[in-house]
């Protein structure tokens, strides 16, 4: 399976904040351009547009972290029609270019805050309104609009690819899975999700029986071989809004969103056999009303122990001590 280091993906706190950022800028350079306008009944409409992204600078900076992902799209794409407006409704050339300019902020945002595919299509949107914006304005050469799409298609390339290097700092170089950093990440958004609505959510630690033995007797290149056998293996069985992290060494950890402790026990417990001759001893625990991210994973811990204390090549759910063998 391909490991290749998919684009970091912004958490809705961080989107919020980028983007209230986003709107305040535009919204004060359109006020800021509406002003300097000499002349046309457009001012009017620049400066009721310039309100409208203000107030979304609040509403987005206020309500945003507490938004699932995809709500990110309507704000992005209002955010590239209303630019669009503003272009036609600019009483002048400099104003209209002025407002066009303002989809840089645009691209940033579909870079960042998407997948690829995503990204792409607002991206698309948005030079799409704008270059007809720009070449429907009757003061703006229509070689305007495609020197501003030259510079916008650079900015977001260049973006891109910054996403790209940043989401290294997040992910496991050998497996392709998140690390730690990556892993604190996606829990820190799934327990704001579960205190916003109360969602089930479970978690478990995974660590594989004897590792050290297979390092020592066959050498590291077996023994990373094998790691990289169990990452596709369960990055293959696993729902695709789990997470699954290696934490360095033979440690994995996982996160199963809308999953109760009982499915996520059997859903390691399938998994497990997947691996022929690779015992697995795993620790299960579901989130508690009021509990923090690093209790829900410290009973995922003492799981993981009792399965290991337990004879190893089990899976246990915290506070089951059956613990049924999975091998």
């Amino acid at each position: 399976m391909d490991r290749t280091v998919a684009p970091a993906v912004a958490t809705p706190r961080v989107m919020a904040n980028v983007l209230s950022v986003f709107y305040l800028a535009g919204g004060v350079a359109g006020l800021l351009g509406a002003s300097g306008a000499t002349h046309g009944t457009g001012r009017g409409v620049l400066f009721a547009l310039s309100l409208i992204a203000l107030t979304a600078a609040a509403v987005v900076g206020f309500f945003g972290p507490r938004w699932p992902r995809d709500l990110f799209h309507l704000p992005v794409g209002l955010a590239a029609g209303l630019i669009g407006i503003a272009v036609l409704a600019s009483p002048d050339a400099p104003t209209a270019v002025l407002a066009a300019a303002l989809i840089t902020l645009v691209s940033v945002d579909a870079c960042y805050f998407f997948q690829l595919p995503q990204a792409l299509g607002h991206l698309a949107f948005a030079l799409t309104v704008v270059t007809a914006a720009l070449v429907s304005h009757p003061e703006v050469d229509p070689r305007t609009a495609l020197a501003l799409d030259v510079i916008v298609l650079a900015l977001a390339y260049v973006a891109r690819a910054l996403v790209l290097r940043a989401s290294g700092a997040s992910r496991d170089p050998l497996t392709g899975l998140h690390n730690r950093l990556g892993f604190d990440e996606a829990l820190d958004e799934l327990m704001t999700a579960v205190a916003r609505g109360g969602a089930q959510l479970s978690a478990a630690l995974l660590d594989l029986d004897h590792f050290k033995q297979i390092n020592d007797t066959a050498g590291h290149q077996a023994g990373d071989r094998m790691l990289c056998q169990v990452a596709d293996v369960w990055r293959a069985e696993l729902p695709t809004d789990a997470v699954l992290a290696r934490h360095g060494g033979d440690e994995f950890s996982l996160l199963l969103p809308a999953m109760s402790g009982a499915d996520a026990l059997a859903l390691v417990r399938r998994v497990s056999t997947l691996h022929p001759g690779i015992g697995l001893s795993v620790g299960v625990a579901e989130h508690r009303p009021g509990e923090t991210g690093s209790q829900l994973m410290r009973r995922a811990d003492r799981a993981l122990y009792a399965a290991k204390a337990g004879g190893r090549g089990r899976s246990v759910l915290d506070g089951d001590r059956a613990g049924r063998a999975t091998s």
